[in-house]
């Protein structure tokens, strides 16, 4: 796996784990229990779902466990003006005539529906370390590429206040 992940992803996984643990297992224990006592276990649908969530449960604790432990910490520092991880940046696409904004995450919170890139994808790796003015090329494949132009940085500071630097 390998991921890179910032300490805060560390600790909401960490904190995920310890929910699970501590809520969801004994829930799922307790459904499975309750379900075992309605008697024939062959055909009976409450046991066998409770079952299946109980070991989901777990698969999803293990899965956790196993990303903290192989992840590679990154840090989430960058200057005022220069797209870093949990930067929102303002991208001007020339061959289509828009801007965008996404916010640059680490891979394991990407999600480009709710406009978070991950800085593994083609944008998200050019863009990187990049300046607001800067024509960047941002390579698809081989065979493709396309030009932006960063257009704005937003800093999180650690006060929880923002900064924007416009061109």
């Amino acid at each position: 796996m390998y991921d890179k992940m910032t300490r805060k992803d560390i600790q909401r996984m960490e904190e995920e784990i310890e929910y699970r643990r501590l809520v969801v297992r004994k829930q799922a224990l307790e459904a499975v229990k309750e379900a075992r006592a309605q008697g024939d276990l062959s055909e009976n649908f409450e046991y066998h779902a409770a079952k299946k969530d109980k070991n989901q449960n777990e698969s999803r604790i293990r899965y956790l466990e196993r990303m903290i432990k192989t992840a590679r910490i990154i840090e989430a520092d960058s200057d005022s003006d220069e797209v870093g991880l949990d930067n929102t940046v303002t991208v001007y696409f020339e061959e289509e005539d828009e801007t965008e904004t996404f916010k640059l995450v680490t891979t394991v919170r990407g999600n480009s529906l709710k406009g978070m890139i991950s800085i593994d994808s083609p944008i998200g790796k050019a863009i990187l370390g990049h300046k607001v003015g800067d024509r960047v090329s941002v390579q698809v494949n081989d065979d493709y590429s396309y030009d932006v132009i960063i257009r704005a940085v937003e800093n999180t500071i650690d006060d929880g206040t923002d900064r924007l630097r416009r061109f």
